[in-house]
Order: structure tokens, then C-alpha cells, then sequence
């Protein structure tokens, strides 16, 4: 069982600007993990701690120390020439929220977090969204797809991104700009809700040898536990249908349902090139990164 500690969303949403949660989850990140070699964002992910007395000054991380002001050793610099792709889900869905917290906000900054992580090492990065049915490229590729610039492209369309709409079973999504020069690494942030098998055929027509596709599904701890009592309204943020129930007399065959379709999407998603990294709405955004980065299972 992970210990949940670490900056929690409810705080991270509270401070309204993306740019600044981004760094903080990073640098949480860059401090706190301690694995040798780690997944990483479009590269193998380094570890850094701080400068000591003896180490060789050439080791310190000169253009981290621009941005961050911290003289940081980075126990490798290998640098990765591979893309990047981040495709934020839009559907109606992700407006769901509880105690606050919304799941498109949630997933904003954890796209932030990583997109933030890719500017430190300069990775080629771009912004795509899913909504309605339609790929819309937020952010893409070309000669400012790096750096600073690229960041704060991300970082502005993240934060006028707005979810709505269904996402249908009939859905063909064709990503027309995938065009393939090397390896790149595709992170999709959704909560994986689908109509019949839609997300499923999506993510296997993307995985292939060079490119490695990454899911972070974001679940609220109701959907998950289903712990109510007494008469609620319940409705599709997607279609606005709309239902009353007796929690409490449907708690067992939604548990039951919900759990086999989680089962379900686990299992077909296990394919070589895709992993699901699973998060509750309650779980702190940087120990659900630094799950992924260190490659525990979660």
C-alpha cells in the first residue's frame, strides 16, 4: 500500500495556475525519487539530488539551475530525441468531480506536471484533444515543439480546454498528423469511460514498436466505492439522462458490474507497447507520477 503523501489536488487546483503546479509537482518528483532507472517522459528519467561538496561542478545541471535556481546533480544526462504526444480526453465525462475536485482539473495537472518534466529535458513535445468525436491538435509539432515555448503553448490551451459532448461507440478517431520519424510515446488521461469498445480499438490500432502509449484513467473514490446512502439523482454527464435510485439497493450490482468492466479494460490493455496507470480523485498527483516513473505497478 502506497502512503499518501505529497501535495494533494485539492490544494494543487486551489493555487488556479497550471505553470506554477506543474514545477511543484516536478520538483517533488526530481527530489524525492530514488530508483536507478525509471520510465520516463519520452526518455529514461533520470534522478537528481543536490549539489555536494567534491562533486565535479561540470555535473550540475546548468539550465535547471536557470529555471529552478537549485544547483542540482543529474545522475545521467541522456537525452532522448523522441516525441512526445499528450491527448487529453474531453467528453463530457471528465467534468465529474467530488469534494471539489474535478476530474478534468486533476487531469490538467498531471498533463501539466509531465509536460513541465519534458521542457527540463528539452523533449519534443505536442497537445491533442478528443471531443466529440474529433481529434483537434491543441499544440503540434514543428520547429517551437521543444522548450519553453512549446510548454507555455501546452500550458495556455490546457488551461482553456473545456469538456463536453459524448464520446459513442461508432467514434473512428484518425490521428492525420501521426506521422512517425522515430520513437515517441503517446499519453492519453482519461477516465476510459466507453460506450462498447471504442477507447479499446483506439489504443490498439495507436501501440506499435516505436510507439509506446501510456493511459492514466482517473477514477473519482465513488465510482469506485460506491458508498452512498439514500435517494440520489443521478446523471449522464455525457447524454444529460438523467435517473433517480435508492444507492444503497443498487450498491451490489454496480460494484459488481463496475469491477468486471475494470477487469476487462485491465486485461485487454495488457499488449506489449501500453500501460494503465490507474488513479483515484484522492490519491496526491505526484505519488501517482512517481508510481509511474519508477514503473511500480499501481
Amino acid at each position: 500500500m502506497v502512503k499518501n503523501t505529497g501535495l494533494l489536488a485539492s490544494d494543487l487546483i486551489r493555487l488556479k495556475n497550471l505553470q506554477l503546479t506543474g514545477k511543484l509537482v516536478s520538483d517533488e518528483l526530481m527530489l524525492g525519487i530514488h530508483s536507478s532507472k525509471r520510465s520516463g517522459i519520452g526518455t529514461e528519467f533520470e534522478q537528481y539530488r543536490h549539489y555536494e561538496p567534491g562533486d565535479d561542478p561540470k555535473r550540475i545541471d546548468w539550465k535547471l539551475f536557470a529555471r529552478t535556481d537549485k544547483h542540482l546533480v543529474r545522475e545521467s544526462s541522456t537525452e532522448s530525441d523522441r516525441q512526445v504526444r499528450f491527448v487529453l480526453d474531453l467528453s463530457g465525462s471528465m467534468n465529474y468531480a467530488e469534494k471539489g475536485i474535478a476530474r478534468l482539473d486533476y487531469a490538467r495537472i498531471i498533463m501539466a506536471s509531465l509536460a513541465y518534466l519534458c521542457y527540463i529535458q528539452n523533449d519534443q513535445m505536442s497537445l491533442y484533444f478528443l471531443k466529440k468525436g474529433s481529434v483537434q491538435t491543441a499544440v503540434g509539432t514543428g520547429s517551437s515543439s521543444s522548450g519553453k515555448q512549446a510548454f507555455q503553448k501546452i500550458l495556455v490551451a490546457l488551461e482553456k480546454s473545456e469538456a463536453a459532448g459524448e464520446w459513442t461507440e461508432a467514434t473512428e478517431v484518425r490521428f492525420a498528423e501521426f506521422q512517425q520519424k522515430g520513437k515517441e510515446q503517446l499519453i492519453f488521461i482519461t477516465d476510459f469511460l466507453q460506450a462498447g469498445e471504442e477507447w479499446l480499438s483506439l489504443i490498439k490500432s495507436l501501440a506499435s514498436p516505436k510507439r509506446e502509449i501510456v493511459i492514466f484513467q482517473i477514477l473519482g473514490d465513488q465510482e469506485l466505492d460506491f458508498n452512498l446512502n439514500g435517494f440520489y439523482r443521478f446523471k449522464d454527464l455525457e447524454t444529460g439522462k438523467e435517473i433517480e435510485l435508492d444507492a444503497s439497493s443498487v450498491r451490489e450490482r454496480f460494484l459488481a458490474s463496475s469491477q468486471q468492466y475494470l477487469d476487462q479494460v485491465k486485461s485487454a490493455l495488457q499488449i506489449p507497447y501500453v500501460r494503465l496507470v490507474r488513479a483515484r480523485l484522492s490519491d496526491p498527483i505526484g505519488m501517482v507520477l512517481k508510481a509511474f516513473l519508477t514503473k511500480k505497478k499501481g
